[in-house]
């Protein structure tokens, strides 16, 4: 469904984000994440000088190297237009990444090693969807090559981590019901409570 047509309006900017993921030759993965921003007109910069049409006021790009438990091993980053010189200073500071883990708490991970100004807001918006990239890359391809050899998927009796995220992924909902029906109206054990 597309959206409804829009009022008469003027292109003015374009934020271009793309993230691609990859297995590695030494059994790691690379998950890679681009971030551009350029406006339709020539932009008047605050120090002086004048950035052209279509030339990127933000072009930045991280590539995050994972292993298998989504650990990052290793994180480079580039910053190829920035609107001030003194932006690059943020590439250093993406190495207290190194030893994170995608997953639940992972934006508290990079708010505590990145974040505020340690850190570029532009490269931790890239950092937060890295996360869900690499999940869309590493489980989906691994689900895939077991289908291809015909090994039948893991059941640790655990529903997978992307159930009850989202509203189609709803435990009670009908596509659980169809894909998963091992855990239609599945509920998460709760801890026992501390009689203390």
């Amino acid at each position: 469904m597309s959206l409804p047509a829009p009022q008469a309006r003027k292109h003015l900017h374009t934020r271009s984000i793309e993230l691609c993921g990859y297995q590695r030759d030494d059994g790691l993965w690379d998950i890679e994440a681009r971030l551009s921003d350029v406006k339709t007109y020539d932009l008047l910069r605050s120090e002086g000088g004048t950035l052209k049409a279509g030339l990127p006021v933000h072009d930045m790009a991280i590539r995050v190297t994972v292993d298998d438990s989504f650990t990052v091993r290793e994180i480079a980053s580039s910053m190829n237009s920035t609107p001030y010189p003194e932006c690059v200073q943020a590439r250093d500071p993406m190495q207290a990444m190194v030893g994170a883990k995608m997953g639940p708490g992972w934006r508290m991970a990079i708010e505590r090693a990145v974040g505020g100004t340690a850190g570029c807001t532009h490269l931790r918006e890239l950092l937060f969807s890295m996360a869900t990239a690499a999940y869309q890359t590493i489980p989906g391809y691994r689900a895939h090559l077991r289908k291809l050899a015909d090994i039948p998927a893991r059941d640790d009796g655990k529903p997978p981590y992307h159930l009850g995220k989202c509203m189609s992924w709803d435990f009670n909902g009908p596509v659980v019901q169809r894909i998963y029906p091992q855990f239609a109206g599945w509920k998460p054990a709760r801890p026992a409570d501390d009689e203390g």
